[in-house]
């Protein structure tokens, strides 16, 4: 006996060609978190389906099913889609492959969900794309319970000066130089911006990207990230925004 669901909202966050007519999807939606469904004869002529099912567009979903895998039985718009170009779009993908990368199937971030639609709308508006990019950074490791200590030197739990540079332990938060950890330098300063969400000169921008690919590092495993490989790919070494 199958299961169904009412209409949730919800994102592609990846999709694929499945047999010869339909679509394997990675979506998330509030109430179901990251789920696979197939939609099934998506891709025959004249199906609308195939045109909504497209990252960065807001959807009403439903499926059915008791496997890993549901099947997709309804779809339809709820709202534009979320208009990225450029360096916004790689930006938007590099949102997507975290996703995938760090949620298990069938477990619902809701509070996430709200952080992912929010950040896809500063990308679309033009907001500055790495304060977005780490602000949804530290947001998905703290719904995932691996929150940034970024306010409290972990040594002695006094509060972090922003004129002094701190050694970062993923574990423990700021630590002092001599402290013997390892992990990246970054000063008070910059810690202090992001956990305040204040906006970041180019020194800081640098050090919290650092930081905070230090912090996922050991949560994405050992593959690259496709959606850096993508920047590397259409920007080179022009002067735009990295994830």
């Amino acid at each position: 006996m199958s299961v169904s669901h009412s209409l949730f909202l919800g994102f592609v966050l990846h999709r694929r060609d499945y047999r010869d007519t339909s679509l394997l999807l990675e979506l998330f939606g509030i109430g179901q978190g990251r789920l696979a469904a197939i939609a099934k004869g998506a891709r025959r002529p004249r199906q609308i389906a195939s045109a909504l099912l497209q990252p960065f567009q807001p959807l009403w979903l439903a499926v059915s099913g008791r496997g890993e895998v549901k099947t997709l039985t309804a779809v339809e718009a709820a709202g534009p889609p979320f208009a990225l170009i450029g360096p916004a779009l790689v930006s938007g993908f590099y949102l997507n492959e975290l996703l995938l990368r760090l949620l298990a199937r069938q477990d619902p971030h809701d509070r996430l969900f709200v952080f992912y639609q929010a950040a896809l709308a500063g990308l679309a508006e033009g907001a500055e794309l790495e304060r977005s990019l780490r602000r949804f950074e530290c947001q998905l490791l703290a719904e995932l319970g691996y929150g940034l200590n970024l306010e409290r030197v972990a040594d002695d739990g006094s509060p972090v000066m922003p004129e002094r540079v701190y050694i970062y332990d993923c574990e423990s938060g700021p630590r002092a130089l001599d402290s013997g950890a390892q992990g990246p330098r970054v000063s008070g300063a910059t810690l202090l911006a992001l956990a305040r969400d204040d906006a970041l000169d180019p020194v800081q921008r640098r050090e919290a990207r650092n930081l905070l690919r230090h912090a996922l590092a050991p949560h994405l495993g050992g593959r690259p990230m496709q959606s850096r490989e993508l920047h590397r790919h259409w920007f080179g070494r022009a002067p735009c925004p990295k994830p």
